[in-house]
């Protein structure tokens, strides 16, 4: 079974979200839906990013690096990895 590790963005803080889930279109309704403490305040989040993994191992190495990126690290991964990326920091 797959992995996926993806970024949510959310307009009304400004702020990304990190993750990794086996089913991303149940994560992200759980995010929206305010069943995630983390990122209850956000609501609503966007997608705009997301890969596959092959195995969980893979989708934590990557999601920890996501995480220990600063914002404009983040940003440059985004605009490098994705050609849809939305924010105020994305052109």
């Amino acid at each position: 079974m797959s992995y996926w590790v993806y970024i949510l963005y959310s307009e009304s803080t400004g702020s990304y979200y990190k993750g990794q889930t086996q089913d991303i279109e149940e994560r992200i309704i759980r995010h929206n839906n305010g069943y995630e403490k983390s990122t209850k305040k956000g609501i609503p989040w966007k997608l705009i990013w997301k890969t596959e993994k092959a195995d969980r191992s893979s989708a934590m190495i990557l999601e920890k690096k996501l995480k220990n990126m600063t914002r404009s690290k983040l940003i440059d991964f985004i605009n490098k990895y994705n050609e849809r990326g939305v924010g105020p920091d994305v052109p």
